[in-house]
């Protein structure tokens, strides 16, 4: 008896590996979220928008503000994100590059792949009933 019904159904779907693929990808994107925050944060802020930031008498990238419009949390979040695209642009970039060149070398070899035996016997056998043809043609 096949069995059927909601929780049969929603359990096949969950082990799709569709589903498990944007498990793994959400989690993994989390945990590179965090990264690109620390970068931003701990690195990118103290070495380039420190001079601003003290120019600007704010300690914090999030704590700049005009009339209680917080705009330095909006441009943490436009350096957050310019910095995640770029990270992005370059990993595909790399697995482009990657698939390319395995491409090409899967293109040289299959050019340098020696001859398929049956083939060759095949090509040569209709020479030889060529040459038996026209020789036989000619008496």
């Amino acid at each position: 008896m096949a069995r059927s019904g909601f929780w049969t159904d929603f359990q096949k779907f969950l082990m799709q590996g569709n589903v498990i693929d944007l498990a793994v990808a959400v989690i993994i994107g989390g945990a590179f979220g965090k990264i690109v925050e620390s970068l931003v944060a701990d690195i990118i802020t103290p070495l380039i928008l420190n001079p601003a930031l003290t120019a600007a008498n704010v300690d914090s990238l999030q704590n700049l503000s005009y009339n209680g419009v917080k705009y330095g949390v909006f441009l943490a979040a436009v350096i957050n994100f310019l910095v995640i695209a770029f990270s992005i642009f370059l990993m595909i970039r790399a697995f482009e590059k990657t698939k390319r060149r395995f491409v090409r070398q899967e293109a040289v070899e299959e050019a340098a792949a020696p001859a398929d035996p049956v083939l060759v016997s095949q090509e040569r056998l209709t020479g030889a009933i060529d040459r038996l043809t026209s020789s036989l043609d000619r008496r």
